[in-house]
């Protein structure tokens, strides 16, 4: 019966996942033979349907080198069975919102992993630096 029930609510929860995102990890890097700087090289862990939601209203101010940031924390849900390669530290970029075009091209970073026995969708806490 619980087998049941959790398999409605994950069907119920994608239905809300009618955005589109690629969350990817370090695989490598790269470094310039001309001036020396490396560039760190990804690769995707999961591509596919996602859902952005903020949770309570929440930010931050980061000083970053000599830039002033503001951190702007949300949640990213995602299927459950299909996303558990993703982890604390991925980047994530927003590739399709159907409501909101805004967020397309958006890019955050997984600071958090919530994680429970009966989840209808893996969520987690995400961070956009905003200027």
């Amino acid at each position: 019966m619980l087998e049941s029930v959790l398999a409605r609510g994950r069907v119920a929860a994608e239905a809300l996942m009618v955005d589109e995102c690629v969350v990817e990890k370090v695989t490598g890097s790269t470094t310039d033979p001309d001036t020396g700087e490396v560039t760190d090289t990804y690769g995707p862990v999961y591509t596919g349907k996602c859902r952005v939601q903020q949770a309570a209203p929440s930010a931050s101010d980061q000083r970053v080198g000599e830039a002033d940031l503001l951190m702007v924390t949300r949640v990213l849900q995602l299927p459950v069975l299909t996303s558990t390669a993703v982890r604390a530290g991925h980047r994530v970029r927003l590739t399709g919102c159907v409501h909101d075009p805004g967020l397309v091209g958006r890019r955050f970073t997984i600071r958090a992993e919530f994680a429970k026995s009966h989840a209808t969708s893996r969520r987690l806490g995400i961070e956009e630096a905003t200027s």
